[in-house]
């Protein structure tokens, strides 16, 4: 294998599933089907928040934020995954790897943050409604999302840079879908538990003070429509926060499976799964639950549709 400078491959070779080939099919059909509706379903909320007045709020702000994060997200690896499912050919070349590696740690850290913005906005709404207003105003909100997409740039920057330093000794095989840092660093040779260590420390701060911060908004927020009178404003409450609730949950679990834990532990298969479960599940799914979950959303998307029968 040609190597550049002899610090690293010009390709990488994509293991994925070739001790089990037959997953293969199965998994490229899936992600054939799921890509495009996925794609399709955050290009709808995205559309239907810029068109409609009424979702001219924080939340549809928020919320178009994170339809933009599954697409870049979905992206940055299924478009590779089709290609290596369906040929021979499971390479990708080390610039290739790069790029992905970027895109996909920088997505996956702004939403880490973004979630944990849009349960805060949540609980301004819910437990302090007179002042939502003044708190999430416009200034605010974009100065919430810059910050959101700096930390998750910073965050993928950082730790792909210090993990491509690594050295690996001519190995130029992952045993994986796509790159990503954990598989990186427990493909690397050498001293590596420093980068282990950092990358522990960091995912802390990214996870699992993030995902405090939802659950302590959410505390709140529970005790607050348990105060409410008005059944129906529990009832929209309810609607809204569950929505968002399940979508934290989604993405977190997982992640905090896979990332709190040093890359030495991780089981072979375990990064394969997760990615498809990033790449499919969560791109797919949230679209739908935000939609059949909000009388909002599903207006607006109907008054869409119906305006584009019509001028046709």
């Amino acid at each position: 294998m040609a190597l550049i400078n002899e610090s690293h491959p010009e390709e990488f070779i994509l293991l994925g599933f070739a001790d089990r080939p037959w997953l293969e099919l199965p998994i490229f059909i899936v992600l054939l089907i799921t890509y495009p509706v996925a794609m399709m379903g955050n290009i709808a909320i995205i559309l239907v928040s810029k068109l409609d007045s009424r979702l001219h709020s924080p939340m549809y702000f928020f919320l178009t934020n994170l339809s933009f994060l599954d697409m870049c997200y979905t992206t940055s690896i299924v478009p590779q995954m089709l290609f290596n499912l369906g040929s021979s050919k499971k390479t990708i070349s080390y610039m290739g790897c790069v790029v992905q590696l970027y895109f996909f740690h920088i997505m996956g850290g702004t939403e880490c943050l973004l979630l944990a913005i849009m349960s805060f906005d949540r609980y301004v709404a819910i437990c302090r409604p007179l002042h939502y207003t003044l708190i999430m105003n416009q200034h605010i909100c974009i100065l919430l999302v810059s910050t959101v997409w700096l930390g998750g740039i910073t965050y993928a920057v950082s730790e792909a840079t210090v993990t491509l330093r690594l050295p690996l000794c001519g190995v130029n095989k992952l045993d994986h879908l796509v790159c990503e840092i954990p598989v990186l660093i427990k493909t690397a040779c050498g001293e590596k538990e420093v980068n282990e260590l950092t990358l522990s420390i960091v995912c802390i701060f990214l996870l699992a003070i993030p995902l405090c911060l939802i659950l302590a908004s959410y505390a709140s927020i529970g005790c607050a429509v348990l105060k409410m009178k008005s059944s129906e404003g529990r009832k929209k409450a309810f609607g809204t926060c569950s929505s968002h609730l399940i979508v934290v949950f989604l993405f977190y679990g997982p992640a905090i499976s896979m990332y709190l834990q040093p890359p030495s532990s991780i089981t072979r298969d375990q990064p394969k799964f997760m990615a498809l479960f990033y790449g499919v599940v969560t791109p797919t799914a949230n679209p739908f639950i935000y939609t059949l979950r909000n009388k909002d959303v599903k207006g607006a998307l109907g008054n869409l549709v119906r305006s584009i029968f019509s001028s046709k």
